[in-house]
């Protein structure tokens, strides 16, 4: 990876790219260690080639999709690469499971990674890093211009929280329930460089950030800059990384066709000359708190910061503004936490990682 990226890099609008974090597990449905037979010791199928990798606890996998240039085929593209996941990982005796953190995923029990740029991050964070077993989306959506991307991930920052909200699957954490919807929102949050970004009046201000937090030490590549939306300068994307890991691909398709809505939206505003919201971090953060604590039954400060809004009243101005429809299909549906609740309560531990598993 190169330390930075370049304005260079934005030149196509509208491209799709996911990426999914997963929980490698055993028979039982428990995590364990099978990144090193999944990524090193074996080929994966062809799909996956050069498309599969492992994050910092050998439980955890990544997979990213090819190229998407037409929205249109996200979802034949998604499906492919978790069937041919699944296969790689079923061939290996092992299974794939999906959530923001795994339930049954006690940290001081697993394995790290042996590759130096984790070694080396463990050694200078220390404990937050050491306990970082979640998992997440994360989609990428091109756009042709550097400062039109800066100027997007702005915008879209009042959106994280609602897409976090209608996300949330990650109750448990270290086996026991935390009282959150998503814990995993706050257990990323303890890692630096997280959450919930400044604005950037442009991408010379973002790349000179950028550039600053490399020549310090701060960081040793641009890919440590982990907040929920960042520009991708070495992809040519704004990438958005606030939604749990889901196992039901309908849910990944929600938040993947909102983001690419949003994302185009927003870009011709940006074109015919809107100056965009001024929103201060801390409300932003304030938002991002009750959609971590709350869930889908969260109220969110609303766009101009004047009023408290339930979700779902939100949801539905979004799918009326952008003509989309995903996101409304889960308003009416059992969210993640809530599932993963219910399960453990009325089936049992064993249930509720079976639950998690994709087939």
């Amino acid at each position: 990876m190169d330390a930075t990226g370049s304005a260079e890099e934005f030149s196509r609008m509208g491209t799709l790219g996911i990426e999914e974090e997963f929980y490698v597990v055993d028979e039982f449905g428990r995590p364990t260690s099978g990144t090193d037979e999944l990524v090193y010791e074996t080929d994966p199928p062809a799909i996956l080639d050069d498309r599969l990798d492992h994050e910092l606890f050998k439980c955890v996998i990544e997979t990213q999709t090819p190229l998407i240039e037409d929205p249109a085929d996200a979802r034949e593209q998604l499906l492919a690469v978790r069937d041919a996941l699944v296969d790689h990982a079923d061939a290996n005796g092992f299974g794939i499971a999906a959530a923001g953190l795994h339930p049954l995923a006690k940290w001081r029990e697993l394995e790290h990674a042996e590759k130096p740029r984790y070694r080396s991050q463990l050694d200078r964070i220390q404990y937050p890093q050491h306990r970082n077993t979640t998992a997440g989306l994360h989609v990428h959506v091109g756009v042709d211009d550097a400062d039109k991307a800066v100027w997007v991930a702005n915008e879209l920052r009042w959106h994280l929280p609602l897409m976090l909200a209608l996300s949330a699957n990650s109750p448990y954490w270290n086996g026991f329930d935390t009282g959150l919807q998503s814990a995993r929102g706050k257990i990323f949050e303890g890692l630096p460089n997280t959450g919930m970004p400044t604005a950037f009046d442009d991408y010379e201000a973002f790349q000179a950030y950028e550039r600053r937090m490399i020549e310090t030490g701060s960081i040793d590549d641009r890919g440590e800059l982990w907040f929920d939306v960042r520009p991708h300068s070495g992809h040519g994307t704004v990438e958005v990384r606030a939604p749990d890991g889901q196992a039901d691909p309908d849910r990944i398709m929600a938040f993947v066709e909102y983001v690419h809505e949003l994302v185009v939206d927003l870009a011709e505003r940006y074109e015919d000359g809107e100056s965009g919201r001024a929103h201060r971090r801390e409300f932003l953060d304030e938002n991002k708190w009750r959609a971590i604590r709350y869930g889908q039954s969260a109220e969110l400060l609303s766009k101009d910061l004047s009023e408290t809004v339930p979700v779902e009243t939100l949801v539905e101005r979004e799918c009326d503004r952008l003509g989309v429809d995903g996101l409304w299909r889960l308003v009416d549906r059992e969210s993640g936490a809530e599932r993963q609740r219910r399960l453990r309560r009325e089936e049992g531990v064993m249930a509720l990682a079976e639950s998690l598993m994709l087939s």
